[in-house]
């Protein structure tokens, strides 16, 4: 868990340290949640019933069957919301639900559609079926939206069912259950350029610098505990959006430190640019720092070291810099660009040079196709759609998506459904798989809390 003190976030591992809380005035203070990734249960609206009724009017012989369908359920749909920034508002939602769709009235009237359920969430979001691991949406423009649980269809009044060789049908059907699912949705931060390094080496200060941002700024490690964004303007009129991320140490890909909570923000960056306190404040070799920050980088997602990278060597101020700089570039072929942020020198030459990489860039989809989850009207199966199982008291046990579908959508409070019911159980191969199996006439047969007996 994450947590936000005045605009920037904490790891609760953090805050168990000693110290930690006086360190930083949370002992005083409120804390709110910064929350970019969350486990939500969606469910979309059942489908309405349909209805059983018979038109019986005077002057009106052979009326025949009037019952209409039932109003489809509610879909849950996210959108993209621009004034968000945090899936804060999904924390608390354990559950999002849709409402049933109307149930079918007599006289061929139809029930109303549920209205959709529309979940706002921040550009840049992720949303992940848990259970397929397929991608329902990457939401990552403006007015972006996705369905993610489908409201069931409504169910048929009896009216639909009239044939000529029935003219008169008895039953109809209950609504289709709505889509069930477990959601992962992740948050990944939308920029041109991601400022990556290790602690306190300047990326909030050059952030403050160039842009309108206010990072918070100060001499310990972590201040930077959130993702910040700023708008970015050079010289000669362009602009892009550059991010700083929070300080990563080795074992960032491992969990270590703030990195894992962070390093997924890094994957929707065009450009990475490595600071480097080239002036070696706190004693650390930057050409060692450089390469550690590489490796965690490939550690979490290869794709990352395929993204065009310089460096920016700050604190060129400081003493030791211009020797480090030296030796820096004899190992390292990437382009380097010497600044220093505090004195505010050389960043207009860095910003010309991410404005010029950027313009040669081009947009490469975070996903591939096949990672998505496509919604198609028929799908051929070659393996069976439900399971035949045994229990040990001898109960025979039908499970299965469709089959469980075709059992609740049916009415069983008139002969009609039932013999459809179980004509639809036949035409399944269902009765054969039974007897193939060993069922004899009188063996129980269960589909999810429904009982009876087998008979050929």
């Amino acid at each position: 868990m994450i947590f936000i003190h005045k605009g920037f976030s904490i790891d609760s591992k953090l805050l168990k340290k000693k110290g930690f809380y006086a360190k930083i005035g949370l002992a005083k203070e409120g804390i709110t949640l910064f929350i970019d990734d969350v486990i939500l249960k969606v469910e979309a609206g059942d489908g309405g019933d349909g209805c059983t009724a018979f038109r019986r009017e005077k002057y009106v012989p052979m009326g025949g069957p009037f019952g209409g369908n039932g109003g489809r359920g509610a879909n849950i749909i996210f959108k993209v919301d621009e004034g968000l920034h945090t899936l804060l508002d999904l924390r608390y939602q354990k559950t999002i639900k849709g409402k049933k769709g109307e149930n079918g009235k007599g006289k061929n009237q139809h029930g109303k559609n549920a209205e959709d359920v529309i979940v706002k969430v921040p550009q840049g979001t992720v949303v992940t079926d848990t259970d397929t691991g397929l991608i329902l949406g990457d939401l990552k423009e403006k007015g972006d939206e996705v369905i993610v649980a489908y409201g069931g269809r409504g169910g048929r009044g009896n009216t639909a069912f009239k044939t000529q060789r029935n003219t008169a049908p008895d039953f109809s059907e209950n609504g289709e259950p709505g889509e069930k699912k477990i959601l992962h949705v992740e948050l990944k931060l939308i920029a041109d350029v991601g400022l990556v390094g290790f602690p306190s080496v300047g990326k909030s200060t050059i952030l403050s610098v160039v842009s309108r941002s206010k990072p918070k700024i100060a001499a310990y490690h972590f201040t930077t505990l959130s993702p910040s964004l700023g708008v970015v303007k050079t010289k000669d009129g362009r602009s892009f959006v550059m991010a700083d991320l929070p300080g990563l140490i080795e074992g960032a890909s491992r969990g270590e430190g703030l990195g894992d909570q962070f390093l997924r923000h890094i994957e929707r960056t065009k450009i990475i640019a490595h600071v480097v306190d080239m002036g070696s404040f706190e004693g650390r070799d930057p050409l060692e720092d450089y390469k550690a920050i590489n490796k965690e980088l490939s550690l979490f997602s290869e794709k990352l070291m395929k993204k065009p990278q310089v460096v920016i060597a700050n604190k060129m101020d400081l003493e030791n810099a211009k020797e480090n700089l030296k030796r820096f570039k004899k190992e390292i072929k990437v382009p380097v660009y010497p600044i220093s942020a505090m004195n505010q020198e050389g960043l207009d030459d860095v910003l010309i040079a991410l404005a010029d990489l950027l313009d040669k860039q081009e947009e490469v989809p975070l996903f591939e196709e096949e990672q998505f989850e496509s919604h198609v009207l028929y799908t051929f199966k070659k393996e069976e759609n439900y399971q035949i199982t045994r229990d040990d008291d001898g109960t025979w046990v039908i499970s299965g998506k469709e089959i469980e579908k075709i059992f609740k959508m049916t009415k069983f409070n008139s002969q009609e459904g039932v013999l459809r019911f179980a004509r639809r159980i036949r035409k399944m191969g269902i009765d054969d798989k039974l007897e193939e199996l060993g069922a004899k006439d009188g063996d129980k047969v269960r589909i999810l809390d429904f009982v009876f007996e087998y008979n050929r």
